[in-house]
């Protein structure tokens, strides 16, 4: 079998043409110094640091090329479909790159990766919120904060449809000029509750869910008006809402991740259709590829958060926020 990825030293070869085969495999350019962008190129490492969208710099472009192989060796079928993707969604409009997204993520939701992920995963006791999204209104200013800070705010159903709910009313209420988005306790949102993966027998009917209930879609409709605040972990679906958010206020202890290919998946909250657009399509396929840990300085740097700076008012009482943290 054809290997599913391909490295390209653009050093050696800088006018290659795409192959018909780099279809459904992960192309990986690498050259000492950053050049034009070239085509058909679905991630780019550098030697030179801090280098321009899209290069990715690191110390040894081959060496990171090569470990980049060996995790798209290892889920090929999520890797191929993460690139797909992206590169699809260059030509589609936000709503439509969320049903693309959501598509692919139902697919890979039956593969033998993520039941092989699913079967080792050790289970977990679903832990509830009474009202996992707090709503508070304040003359034209809405806050909305993820409320179940006993689990760093991890994304369940509950909170899925309770944002839902909270951004309709942003949506539908023009005189609402400012929407502030947190997270309490010491994370903003660590991505979704492993509790309730694999719930779902039928991918097909939770496609259908995914684009019925979308916070994505919401975001994306009053994202002018939103501003996210992050801190802490921001991982997963904790990344890919904030991202649509018009602008993005991080803590100096945020830490960004997508780590769903190592589950046999790609990102299914939106982060195919938000990130990109901030950071570009090989960078995305980067960060969710490799499932690196991004600093906030390096997120800043590339245009994934707008600021560092404290994370609003809604975290200012600490007292209060530790009472809710360990709350049962």
């Amino acid at each position: 079998m054809e290997s599913p990825f391909v490295i390209v030293d653009l050093d050696r070869t800088p006018a290659r043409e795409p192959d018909a085969g780099d279809r459904d495999r992960v192309v990986i350019g690498v050259a000492a110094e950053p050049r034009d962008v070239v085509d058909g190129l679905d991630v780019l490492f550098t030697g030179v640091p801090d280098p321009p969208r899209p290069w990715v710099g690191c110390a040894d472009p081959h060496a990171t090329a090569g470990q980049l192989g060996r995790i798209v060796e290892s889920r090929p079928a999520a890797c191929v479909a993460l690139v797909q993707v992206l590169r699809m969604g260059n030509g589609l409009s936000i709503p439509d790159r969320l049903i693309l997204e959501s598509l692919a993520y139902s697919s890979l939701q039956g593969g033998a990766d993520f039941r092989s992920w699913l079967a080792a995963a050790p289970r977990r006791t679903p832990r509830p919120a009474e009202t996992p999204v707090r709503l508070d209104r304040d003359g034209f200013r809405l806050s909305i904060t993820l409320d179940r800070p006993w689990v760093r705010n991890a994304f369940d159903a509950a909170t899925r449809d309770a944002l839902c709910e909270a951004l309709q009313v942003a949506v539908a209420d023009p005189s609402i000029s400012r929407v502030d988005l947190y997270g309490n306790g010491p994370a903003f949102c660590s991505g979704g509750d492993l509790a309730e993966f694999g719930t779902s027998r039928d991918p097909a009917q939770a496609h259908l869910v995914r684009v019925h209930r979308s916070p994505a879609a919401l975001l994306h409709r009053c994202a002018s008006r939103v501003t996210a605040h992050l801190h802490g972990a921001c991982v997963g679906a904790g990344i890919e809402l904030a991202a649509f958010a018009g602008r993005v206020v991080a803590a100096p202890d945020t830490v960004i991740r997508l780590p769903e290919i190592g589950m046999g998946l790609i990102p299914g909250a939106g982060g195919t259709a938000s990130i990109p657009v901030r950071v570009g399509r090989e960078r995305t396929a980067y960060l969710a590829l490799s499932g690196v840990e991004l600093g906030v300085g390096e997120a800043l740097q590339w245009g994934l958060v707008d600021e560092i700076g404290e994370t609003g008012d809604e975290m200012d009482d600490s007292a209060t926020a530790a009472q809710r943290a360990f709350r049962p």
